[in-house]
């Protein structure tokens, strides 16, 4: 076991880590690799200022290290935000592990990922993510203390996925108000892409709640499945944005908004659990001025964080759930304060998140 300096033939070594356009003066960035499993995986700790820094570990099959490594400061420098402008007492901390999760993962793998996750002495706790189940948490749980989302029966929270669709939900109910001035989703038409553990859970709310729902994903067996089960239409085709429709719920993977899209994108609002929505920080602008309504994703996809902090905090669900249904209230502040200071939703929940860490970080310095 031992740390691993990564390199690409595509890049040269004028392109530096610290150089990366994602890095944004993280703490510390681990390379982990271990010849035996296989493993290659790289932690992000982005920021410790109002605790440890928490975040899931991803499991993807990257097409270089470069990728990886790109996507793991992102998702860390995104989880500061999302534990600041919810309260939580945490860091923003994340981890990837490069390989298919279906074929390359292992118990072997997992307890030596454990093993540097333990390394760093509680610094970053890890919990599920993309490739990840809550039986891989229980594996981690083995060799180190330092990780959440592990099964019930291991005293844990159990799989974030469901509380992570509510907050998305709440989320989107705030969106609608400030578009609508009504929270009522009945008869909204919400396109639903990525239908994973989150993307199923929302479904069920939405269609508690009236809402006409459409789904789509990549995995046509899946899609198949989920759609039968709840009896919603599926989108088939190869162009979704262009589609008419009321909501846009990205929940699979980020920068579904980009150069490519956003010219296409009809509907009037968008809020879904993905991280990292807007591939760049000018397309928020560009939604603005077509008067879509962004809920930012790294403040509505909270519900999955507040549910395993529960875990340190020893919290009980129904404080669990009290703070989950405070995206709503969140939300609707972010959207009438970047309303009132002319600034993109994204910008406002920022500008609040980073008030919060300096403030801390004042307080710390007295």
């Amino acid at each position: 076991m031992y740390l691993k300096i990564i390199s690409s033939k595509k890049l040269s070594k004028a392109d530096p880590v610290f150089g990366q356009q994602s890095f944004d003066n993280h703490e510390q960035i681990i390379f982990c690799h271990d010849k035996d499993t296989s493993l290659k995986a790289i932690i992000g700790i982005h920021n410790t200022v109002l605790g440890p820094a928490l975040g899931g570990t991803r499991m993807w099959n990257y097409e270089n290290e470069w990728e990886a490594l790109n996507d793991v400061l992102r998702l860390s420098r995104g989880m500061t935000f999302k534990s600041a402008i919810t309260g939580l007492n945490l860091g923003g901390g994340k981890a990837v592990i490069i390989g298919n999760a279906k074929t390359h993962k292992t118990p072997e793998l997992m307890r030596k990922f454990g093993e540097f996750v333990n390394s760093l002495s509680g610094k970053y706790i890890t919990a599920e993510d993309v490739g990840m189940t809550t039986s891989d948490m229980d594996i981690v749980r083995e060799v180190t203390p330092h990780v959440v989302g592990v099964s019930e029966g291991h005293g844990g929270s159990g799989n974030p996925a469901p509380n992570t669709a509510f907050g998305v939900f709440m989320g989107m109910k705030a969106a609608a108000k400030f578009k609508y001035g009504s929270d009522d989703l009945k008869g909204k038409s919400v396109f639903v892409q990525g239908v994973g553990n989150v993307g199923e859970a929302l479904i069920k709310h939405l269609l508690k709640e009236g809402a006409k729902v459409t789904i789509a994903d990549i995995n046509r067996e899946h899609l198949e499945t989920v759609g039968n089960k709840y009896k919603v239409a599926l989108y088939e085709g190869n162009d979704i944005y262009s589609q008419n429709m009321d909501i846009y719920a990205p929940c699979a993977l980020g920068a579904t908004i980009n150069d490519d899209t956003i010219n296409k994108i009809k509907a009037q609002i968008i809020a879904g659990s993905a991280n990292n929505q807007l591939a760049e920080d000018r397309h928020g602008v560009m939604l603005q001025e077509k008067g879509i309504v962004y809920a930012p994703d790294f403040l509505i996809n909270a519900g999955g964080l507040i549910n395993v902090y529960a875990e340190i905090e020893h919290c009980d669900k129904q404080e669990t759930i009290r703070k989950t249904e405070n995206i709503y209230n969140t939300t609707l502040e972010i959207l009438e304060r970047a309303a009132q200071n002319g600034v993109t939703p994204n910008v406002a929940a920022l500008k609040m998140a980073k008030e919060r860490i300096q403030k801390r970080k004042n307080e710390q310095l007295k």
